[in-house]
């Protein structure tokens, strides 16, 4: 056999307690590597996960430009311009997210009805989008992929908007209508059906029998809200008129046509408001063109009879002159009236320019008064002549005026283009905004990553147990051994178990002493041994008392490995399974737990029965034997005591294995008689505020703890920082 010995320097920790340890920080890292590596890879798979099935988002984009409006007056155009720039943007992008803009497109595209095939959760779109070619077909209801339907009409009472319907396809392009269990109607593709408030048409219905589908009639105002979320609109360029629109969605076809539809019937009512001024002046004379036509024919009838009458009648020069004055008076004042028409559309009648148009028709009418006054003095048949003339003049002029301006107007309306222009039509881009999948995984693996360091650190923060010997040895107890955490230990006691009963009472034993000498933890026992060799010199006697503070921390592990390594150094040794309430000795010395130490202590066994010889020549054992109800009380009869004095007379070493002194009162008891008394804590779980209880409970007892044993010490980074230990390993000769 070759010996190796490794070394690792210990250290005092010199720092302050409330400075923070960089390199006990990055241990901790080190030794949770496998908890950061399973936590980040759990997180990445998630995200690849979710970046694989999301359904993908698309995004349309369009182009407008609105060019700036005239003021009509000069030299504001200028001025307007360094300030207007900004808000005429601002102004059109509001007119473009308005309900009246938006909510032709919802009645154009019918957007407040929502068809969509019932899905599996998580990863039912991502079917579909893979099966998305192939035959309809379904699972349980859900959807699979391939199905289509198509609403072309759905109307549902008030109680019932927003609501999700549930449409199940029963075979023969029939379907079933309910809601939350109750059918509300059946019906068939093609046909409106109307019934208990609800009607609805499909023209589309393709899926499996059986398949459902989730229907719901949107609120008007909720489709908007929904619309302008995922509208966007900006100016290119500041003052350019440039406006870029883009909508998205999870739809390539149907966010094309909402973009298109929202910049035509922008641009649509634009030309609306610019050739709105035309479209009321033209209004105005469709609706004045019968009343003058009619006048003007009343006029001529009246004319004809009247020389019809009176033969032939010749005006002179002066009526004449006369007449043709009137004529021109009529034909400016009917021009005003038209002006009129058009400048009432613009201001009220206390604006500066209404107010010069009604001084302009007064005076107007004052001077054709006057005039009017001057046929009182021709003679009556000149007089009735001239009335005669001038109404069929007046008339005709005006008819005829009327007749040109109604076609001006006619043409400007037709002829109005707007202040807006589509650049580009909407296009959606090839490849989905979302999700970035590539950013996705990232992220998440990186989130992954600071969750488990956060965790690791946490979990470190939270752990209270001791780590080093300087921690016990602060509070004035002293380290008889630190033995590591061995893996075979378990294994071995595990293979014991399965043994058949009569196998493990054959022979059959978990003693890690016997199965593997070469253990690092035995070689901690071995050093144990010297120390507690010198430290029971001064004893009062033989027996070594092992307690500990809880449950868990090792005591029964350490007693028998520790009773096997001083039975195989040459001394006679007896173990006792002290613990009478939940002690397992039995099962680590391969023996039954029966006729020990209870029924000796209560009478019902000899000591020739409970003392029994074990696999390892020079050790004896006593099991605990039948649970009492009274433990402590048996330790405080007068046969614990004679049985202590026997074992200490007749063996080299008595070794005791105890409860926990934080659980029950034993140890407290057997402490008494044993003349050395030292506690196995264990490394990283036994909190140092506990283990100094558990020694002022025994001072409180009278018992002086003589020393600790820092049992399960795991090698780690983080502790290794504050404490090296020496590592001894045989290894075969080559």
């Amino acid at each position: 056999m070759s010996t190796s010995v490794n070394a690792a320097g210990s250290h005092n920790r010199t720092a302050d307690s409330d400075e923070i340890d960089l390199g006990k920080l990055f241990g901790h890292l080190l030794d949770g590597w496998k908890s950061i590596a399973a936590i980040t890879g759990v997180c990445a798979v998630l995200g690849v996960g979710y970046a694989v099935t999301a359904t993908p988002q698309y995004q349309a984009d369009a182009l407008i430009q609105v060019e700036p409006k005239s003021t009509g007056i000069p030299g504001l155009s200028e001025v307007s311009e360094m300030f207007a720039s900004e808000s005429e943007a601002v102004t059109e992008i509001e007119l473009i997210r308005s309900r009246m803009v938006l909510g032709q497109v919802i009645e154009a595209l019918d957007l407040t009805v929502i068809a969509e095939p019932k899905r599996i959760p998580l990863f039912g779109n991502f079917l579909a989008r893979v099966n998305s070619d192939a035959k309809p077909s379904q699972w349980l209801g859900y959807a699979l992929g391939g199905e289509d339907i198509s609403v072309e009409h759905l109307e549902v009472p008030t109680h019932l908007m927003g609501e999700k319907l549930l449409l199940t396809s029963n075979g023969g392009n029939h379907y079933t209508l309910a809601y939350e269990g109750d059918v509300l109607l059946e019906g068939r593709v093609g046909e409106l059906v109307e019934h208990n408030g609800i009607s609805i048409q499909l023209s589309v219905l393709s899926a499996e029998v059986g398949t459902d589908f989730s229907l719901v009639k949107m609120a008007r105002n909720k489709v908007v809200e929904e619309i302008r979320q995922n509208l966007s609109i900006s100016e290119r360029g500041k003052g350019s008129g440039i406006l870029a629109l883009s909508y998205k969605g999870d739809k390539a076809d149907q966010i094309v046509a909402v973009l298109d539809h929202i910049a035509d019937y922008y641009l649509l009512q634009n030309v609306k408001r610019m050739s709105a001024q035309a479209s009321n002046s033209l209004e105005f004379l469709d609706n004045s063109l019968p009343k003058v036509k009619a006048e003007l024919e009343a006029a001529e009838a009246a004319l004809n009879q009247f020389q019809s009458q009176m033969r032939t009648v010749d005006m002179s020069l002066e009526t004449e002159a006369i007449l043709k004055q009137v004529v021109e008076f009529e034909k400016r004042l009917n021009d005003l009236n038209i002006r009129e028409t058009e400048v009432q559309q613009l201001y009220t009648q206390s604006h500066p320019i209404y107010q010069a148009l009604i001084k302009q028709r007064e005076a107007l009418t004052k001077q054709r008064d006057e005039l009017t006054g001057q046929i009182e003095g021709l003679p009556d048949v000149q007089q009735r002549l001239l009335r005669l003339r001038r109404d069929v003049e007046v008339a005709q002029t005006i008819y005829v005026e009327l007749l040109n301006r109604a076609q001006e107007l006619s043409i400007v309306q037709a002829s109005t283009v707007g202040t807006v222009r589509i650049i580009d039509h909407a296009e959606v881009q090839p490849e989905p905004i979302a999700p970035k999948k590539p950013l996705i995984v990232v992220l998440a693996t990186l989130l992954g990553g600071m969750l488990s360091v956060a965790y690791v650190l946490v979990r470190a923060m939270m752990n209270r147990g001791v780590e080093t010997p300087d921690e016990l040895e602060a509070i004035g107890l002293s380290v008889y051994a630190t033995v590591p955490k061995s893996d075979d230990e378990a294994k071995l006691e595990a293979e014991q178990r399965r043994l058949p009963l009569d196998q493990r009472l054959s022979g059959g034993h978990a003693l890690l002493a016997m199965a593997n000498p070469a253990d690092l933890s035995m070689e901690a026992l071995r050093s144990l041994r010297t120390s507690l060799h010198f430290a029971m010199l001064e004893a009062s006697n033989n027996i070594l008392m092992i307690s500990g503070p809880a449950p868990g921390v090792g005591k029964s592990f350490v007693s028998a490995n520790l009773a096997a390594i001083m039975a195989q150094s040459g001394q006679k040794v007896l173990l006792i399974d002290g613990d009478m309430r939940r002690g397992y000795m039995q099962r680590i010395m391969g023996t039954k737990w029966d006729d020990g130490l209870s029924d000796l202590l209560a009478g019902s066994a000899s000591r020739e029965v409970a003392v029994r010889s074990t696999v390892v020549e020079g050790l004896d054992f006593i099991p605990r034997g039948q649970i009492p109800p009274n433990p402590a009380e048996l330790l405080m009869l007068p046969g614990f005591k004679d049985l202590m004095d026997w074992a200490s007379e007749n063996y080299d070493l008595v070794i005791i294995d105890t409860p926990p002194i934080l659980a029950v009162t034993d140890p407290a008891i057997v402490g008494r008689v044993a003349g050395t008394s030292i506690m196995v804590v264990k490394h990283q779980s036994s909190p140092i505020k506990e283990i100094d209880y558990s020694v002022q409970r025994f001072a409180t007892s009278g018992i002086h703890i003589k020393g600790v044993i820092l049992n399960q010490q795991v090698k780690s980074r983080a502790s290794a920082y504050d404490y090296g230990y020496y590592q001894y390993d045989y290894k075969s000769a080559k």
